[in-house]
């Protein structure tokens, strides 16, 4: 695990653009294709205004990316809190993707229907090959929480479904995820995570003995792929460095 430090979000946000930037470039010299896993929420969302702007909108390959999502909230598309919606409002209708490479979580059909038909998706990519995405980028909630794996759901001890969709009563709503098994299949998984209100859980996270019950974020430690935790210095703060 390597832990990267910047002084507030707007650096960690041009810190994490340029690294992922150079990352699809090597890695594409490599392989003919990137497969990438997006991140919802409001962390990310500055990072993916970088993404669509000079110099990552012209020397990023985008034709050559795939994309996929790490979780989804079970509401339309045209709903602001679609995960699907806000990438695409800040990034994928702003650069040269694709649309057959871009693999929403549908919302369209019940979510157990959306899940399977996800990881039959997800399957066709990667069932023969040694790892399964390129790059996962994944935030960590006030919580503990990543991806929809919440504290204390059942999500949480999944071992073999790649994709799980289920209801989450304390927000009243569906969740489709992702599971642990599949994301610690990936190449390299990076978390990107600030603020004050983060410090003891990404402390807990990180330092703490493991409780992924408690800690969920816990669950993702790549078996042989790279961990990187890009944080800014308030997040930082509780952390014996």
């Amino acid at each position: 695990m390597e832990l990267h430090i910047a002084k507030d979000p707007q650096q960690l946000s041009e810190n994490v653009a340029a690294w992922i930037s150079n990352y699809i470039l090597e890695v594409l010299q490599q392989q003919e294709r990137f497969t990438f896993v997006l991140s919802g929420g409001n962390t990310p969302k500055q990072l993916y205004t970088l993404l669509a702007k000079a110099p990552y909108n012209m020397v990023i390959p985008w034709e050559k990316i795939h994309f996929f999502w790490g979780d989804e909230r079970a509401v339309p598309f045209d709903d602001e809190r679609n995960n699907a919606r806000m990438a695409f409002d800040e990034l994928l209708d702003k650069v040269g993707v694709n649309p057959e490479n871009i693999h929403v979580m549908r919302t369209d059909i019940a979510p157990e229907a959306s899940a399977a038909e996800y990881e039959k998706v997800l399957k066709s990519y990667f069932e023969k090959d040694e790892t399964t995405f390129d790059l996962v980028l994944l935030g960590m909630g006030d919580d503990g929480h990543t991806l929809s794996l919440f504290p204390g759901t059942e999500v949480v001890h999944e071992k073999k479904a790649w994709v799980k969709a289920f209801y989450l009563p304390v927000q009243d709503m569906y969740r489709i995820t992702l599971t642990a098994p599949v994301v610690n299949n990936a190449a390299c998984v990076l978390f990107l995570t600030t603020g004050a209100n983060k410090a003891i859980t990404l402390k807990n996270v990180i330092e703490g003995t493991f409780d992924a019950e408690k800690f969920p974020s816990q669950l993702i430690r790549p078996e042989d792929g790279e961990l990187h935790w890009f944080v800014d210095e308030a997040a930082a703060s509780a952390m014996e460095l």
